[in-house]
């Protein structure tokens, strides 16, 4: 009899596995990241001499806790982080000092000093926030420096509906408002620029002395708006 072949048992073919993607949340890092916690590392960050834009990627990454391949699921880069965080501050402050004059309904005097102290507790304050809007609009790039000055229109606007308002209840037109809160605003933010670098105990003083600035520019609006400007 012809040797019986063995059965030969069909050859399994493995098949190659699939690449793993490549786990970038090491020992320590979060799984997650949101926007908000991006925008609190970097504050954390900020300081007397630190503006946002001498921060790298890496190090609010590192501070949040994450690899830097996550940061680009929140913010496309830098720059995109930067502008978040200036348009958060807009709105903080903006909400801040609305309600602060919007309770100060008694006096100009009262309602000027409210809101120049409204702005120095916010300059104070542990958020850091008003630090992004005062420093970015001089030392970051193009992009928060049109963000900085698009919060100040923002700041502008709403402080000139609340003179015209006011204004009204006092029977004390005042002469070109738009103007008037544009002056107000560059003054009270050139001011708290200067303010960061001083110790807190300067701080009634120049309280002081920016509220009497302002009730000037607001004095000479109304003396030209009684006299008639040329």
């Amino acid at each position: 009899m012809p040797p019986t072949t063995p059965y030969a048992r069909p050859l399994r073919v493995i098949p190659n596995p699939q690449p793993q993607l490549q786990d970038d949340h090491g020992p320590g890092r979060k799984a997650s990241i949101s926007r908000e916690d991006l925008m609190a590392a970097a504050l954390k960050l900020v300081g007397p001499h630190r503006s946002v834009s001498t921060l790298s990627l890496r190090e609010v990454a590192r501070e949040a806790g994450i690899a830097p391949n996550s940061f680009y699921r929140q913010f496309r880069d830098m720059d995109e982080l930067a502008v978040a965080l200036i348009d958060l501050a807009g709105r903080s402050l903006r909400k801040i000092i609305g309600e602060a004059r919007h309770r100060a309904t008694s006096s100009d005097r009262s309602v000027v000093r409210g809101s120049v102290e409204a702005f120095m507790e916010q300059l104070r304050a542990d958020d850091k926030l008003l630090h992004v809007l005062l420093r970015e609009g001089n030392v970051g790039s193009d992009a928060f420096k049109h963000a900085v000055e698009r919060e100040l229109q923002f700041f502008e606007e709403e402080l000139c509906i609340d003179l015209i308002r006011l204004a009204a209840r006092d029977n004390a037109p005042l002469y070109e408002p738009a103007l008037v809160s544009k002056a107000i605003t560059r003054l009270v933010f050139a001011m708290g620029a200067t303010a960061m670098d001083l110790p807190p105990e300067k701080d009634p003083e120049l309280i002081e002395q920016l509220s009497e600035m302002v009730r000037l520019i607001i004095t000479g609006s109304r003396a030209l708006s009684r006299g008639g400007a040329r």
